[in-house]
């Protein structure tokens, strides 16, 4: 049987020296759940938070097995777990790459207010308040910037994000997909029919800012090579290339 693990500390082993924020999220208890089958003396673990789930520690088929409804992005900590993912669900399982930023930028801060100056007049930048909340909700391509977080309560007192409005509608923002003690993960997304006009540059240039006036890191993970490209030239390095795998319920459905 799977529960949730209450004492954080419990599994802090098991992920070693994974540099990941959305795990430190869950240790920190901030937002997510990490699940485990022994919670006395847990041998293996799972961070889940928003979209992404996390196994650490000796592989095991009912933490995978378990995984949560719909589409998630499961992240191996070593190949027995990618093996182990295959093996639980090999229709649905879609091996991906993403790539890691490294943790440490140092930001320029006139580049990023250059790149901010850039907004066109007919669009104004306004931090995500309870309204702008309700706004990003209703439509699937912003919902993102706030999905992860159990209510509007809890973005708003944990969150952060800044988005582009053209005649009061949302058309671009970067928010924080999830929230750590020390800083956010950021999520950033244009609406279709504004794409290329640099909103995206210039939403992400005033989020990294608003970070670092609060003294909070604005951790960037890219899920291609585009988000690559920006995330360089915002002021973050490439650190390395990971594998996780996109699964739906397809295996589960089959079975049902």
């Amino acid at each position: 049987m799977v529960y949730e693990l209450i004492d954080s500390a419990a599994a802090k082993g098991l992920f070693g020296d994974w540099k990941e924020t959305l795990i430190d999220s869950c240790m920190q208890q901030v937002m997510g759940k990490l699940y485990v089958v022994d919670r006395e003396h847990p041998k293996s673990v799972m961070a889940w938070v928003g979209a992404f789930a996390f196994y650490a520690g000796e592989p095991c088929r009912e933490l995978v097995k378990s995984k949560p409804g719909g589409f998630i992005i499961m992240v191996p900590q070593n190949d027995e777990w990618a093996n182990m993912i295959e093996a639980c669900f090999p229709e649905s399982a879609k091996q991906v790459t993403r790539y890691a930023m490294k943790k440490n930028a140092i930001f320029d801060k006139e580049h990023l207010m250059k790149l901010m100056k850039e907004l066109p007049e007919e669009y104004r930048l306004r931090f995500i308040d309870g309204e702008l909340y309700d706004q990003c909700k209703e439509n699937k391509w912003s919902e993102d910037f706030v999905s992860a977080f159990e209510s509007k309560e809890a973005y708003l007192t944990y969150g952060l994000g800044i988005v582009v409005l053209k005649n009061d509608d949302i058309v671009a923002g970067a928010s924080s997909y999830t929230s750590y003690r020390e800083g956010i993960e950021i999520q950033v997304d244009t609406r279709e029919d504004e794409r290329r006009k640099h909103l995206a540059t210039i939403c992400c240039a005033a989020l990294i800012l608003a970070c670092l006036r609060r003294g909070l890191y604005p951790s960037w993970d890219a899920q291609n090579l585009w988000s690559v490209h920006l995330a360089e030239k915002l002021g973050y390095e490439f650190s390395h290339p990971y594998m996780a795998y996109e699964v739906n319920d397809t295996d589960i459905k089959k079975k049902a």
